[in-house]
């Protein structure tokens, strides 16, 4: 069994980023199989997207509390310098420039949710406040084992 890994908290600024890659929308509990089918078929493709600027890292989206229909779901990404010749069956998404509360995961996907607990609750103590309608990320260094990723934690900050 693989034990689950937390680093330290931390707080980041990052500018606008660029993603193309694939929105899933579906029911509350089938993402934690979706989002890896839809990561999977993005880590497949991705010579067919143009200016990528790391593809060693995929990038999730998502809003915690979507405003309208186009921000609910989820979002797998990759980030690039511009769009250009999106594939059809493809999305982009642009990411404004946010401060974020940050912190590392390494374990099953499954797990996820009480890393967030604990940066939420680091937040808290921080006297920091979330921003729920913002555009929260997942930054992954490992993905091909549902069982033992490796992401980055990026919740948005007001």
């Amino acid at each position: 069994m693989t034990e689950n890994v937390y680093n330290e908290n931390g707080i980041k600024d990052l500018g606008e980023m660029k993603l193309v890659g694939f929105r899933v929308l579906c029911a509350g509990d089938k993402y934690i199989y979706e989002i890896p089918r839809a990561t999977k078929r993005l880590s497949d493709r991705l010579k067919e997207i143009k200016h990528v600027l790391y593809p060693h890292l995929l990038n999730g989206a998502f809003v915690v509390e979507p405003s309208s229909d186009e921000e609910d779901g989820y979002w797998i990404g990759v980030e690039v310098e511009e769009f250009e010749d999106i594939p059809a069956d493809m999305v982009t998404l642009t990411i404004p420039s946010q401060s974020y509360a940050s912190t590392t995961y390494r374990g099953p996907n499954y797990d996820i949710r009480k890393a967030y607990r604990e940066l939420h609750t680091w937040i808290e103590q921080q006297g920091l406040e979330r921003n729920v309608n913002g555009w929260h990320l997942e930054v992954f260094h490992e993905w091909e084992d549902a069982d033992n990723i490796g992401v980055e934690l990026l919740d948005t900050l007001h």
